[in-house]
């Protein structure tokens, strides 16, 4: 899929990340702004699954942000705290959530986990 928001939300609704916490629940509705109009994408998360629809329903957390910059973080290269403190997104709800979406979104590309680039070796000291 070449979309990489529709591919972002296609994969999360086939298998939630391993990194959602088991007793995460709520919703999240994204409100994309582009040039034709406002996209809609509403997240339900939980028992560590997420379901995925187009429906603008009631949200637990709103995110509202342009489209081309969600496609960045869609892609990992953008990350979701840092983009709400710089105010390339703007929210209305529970806080909670936008720690969330760094559980959500991809690693930027080229990431590995801190351990592997240590080799898995500990510090004696």
């Amino acid at each position: 899929m070449s979309d990489p928001i529709g591919a972002l939300f296609d994969g999360l609704a086939r298998r939630a990340p391993e990194r959602l916490l088991p007793k995460t629940r709520g919703t999240i509705r994204f409100e994309l702004e582009g040039d034709d109009g406002v996209d809609v994408w509403h997240l339900t998360i939980a028992d560590a699954r997420v379901s995925v629809s187009r429906e603008a329903r009631e949200a637990d957390t709103v995110i509202r942000t342009d489209l081309a910059f969600f496609a960045r973080m869609a892609r990992g290269e953008a990350k979701p705290l840092p983009a709400w403190l710089r105010n390339d997104i703007t929210t209305e709800g529970q806080f909670r959530f936008i720690v969330l979406l760094e559980r959500l979104f991809a690693a930027p590309p080229g990431a590995r986990h801190p351990r592997l680039s240590a080799g898995g070796r500990r510090e004696s000291g």
